[in-house]
């Protein structure tokens, strides 16, 4: 006997909001990120925890109270909190003796986990070490991803996928110049990642195009691989796929060359030619052309009696 899904009927127009909001999109909506501090943290842990989060404001949920949870042993209480949150990326904090200073990255995928990386905290620098100014909170960053490990390694390919996934911010299709004032880094180095903050300073170049420095304005973060959780390919590619409506439809016998122009080939049926109109001309017709021969001859002629 197969079992019905419950269908949650709507008790007034806040609950309708609500249940619209969580509705599957065509275009989805900008991902939310939980930031969970686990039954005990030391204060350097707290400090990332915080300072990740408001780089991801106003799309973060910080969790004020502990939560005792192991999420490599039991994953149950963070599909919970995904759930109830309508979160599905979610950064988890914690410290014990066994492994100190560790930081947990993750998503979810229809409430169910889908990948988890953990790392350990080697170094970390706040932004109030950085005595500077700082960027618009909600900034739109610009992700840079360096080392040939995010391009060749699987686990680094995943762990960039998952990076893009929690710092990109919202969809847009335009942006202009001035308002790309945030830049954050990634370095892959052997099991080490390297993260880096800046803001992005637009200066006088003589021409139209400023140029552009940049000055660091933290978080500095350096962190060791640890554990990793990660989907199967085909799970991945699941989560991954797009609906259709979304993929651009291919439009036959239309090509654009390296230039940019649109080149357009049209298919028609064979003309007959005997039968084409043409602009009738004195000059083209036959015995016009004769009797210019003609002419000519009688001229040789008489040139040579005289």
């Amino acid at each position: 006997m197969s079992v019905k899904q419950r269908v949650i009927k709507p008790k007034n127009q806040r609950t309708k909001r609500a249940l619209e909001q969580r509705a599957p999109k065509l275009i989805e909506n900008t991902k939310t990120a939980m930031f969970v501090r686990g039954g005990r943290t030391s204060e350097q842990v707290t400090q990332v925890l915080k300072e990740l989060c408001m780089l991801k404001k106003p799309h973060a949920v910080m969790f004020k109270r502990k939560n005792i949870m192991r999420p490599f042993d039991d994953q149950t209480s963070l599909e919970f909190f995904s759930n109830m949150n309508d979160a599905s990326l979610f950064l988890f904090g914690s410290h014990s003796k066994k492994r100190p200073n560790n930081l947990v990255f993750g998503r979810t995928f229809n409430n169910h986990i889908l990948d988890m990386i953990e790392f350990e905290i080697q170094s970390f620098h706040s932004l109030k070490m950085f005595k500077n100014l700082k960027v618009t909170e909600g900034a739109k960053p610009c992700l840079v991803f360096a080392g040939e490990l995010f391009e060749n390694d699987a686990e680094h390919k995943r762990l960039k996928s998952l990076f893009i996934d929690f710092f990109h911010g919202e969809t847009i299709s335009n942006i202009r110049l001035a308002g790309l004032e945030h830049v954050i880094s990634f370095t892959a180095i052997a099991n080490k990642i390297s993260m880096r903050g800046y803001r992005t300073i637009l200066k006088k170049s003589g021409c139209k195009t400023p140029r552009v420095e940049l000055e660091e304005i933290g978080p500095s973060l350096d962190l060791i691989f640890r554990r990793t959780k990660l989907a199967s390919d085909d799970l991945f590619k699941r989560a991954s796929k797009q609906p259709k409506a979304l993929k651009a439809k291919k439009k036959k016998n239309i090509n654009v060359d390296v230039f940019g122009t649109t080149h357009g080939r049209i298919h028609m049926q064979k003309q007959d030619m005997g039968n084409l109109q043409t602009r009738k001309m004195k000059g083209l017709k036959r015995g016009a052309v004769e009797g210019s021969a003609d002419d000519n001859k009688k001229a040789k002629m008489d040139d040579g009696d005289e």
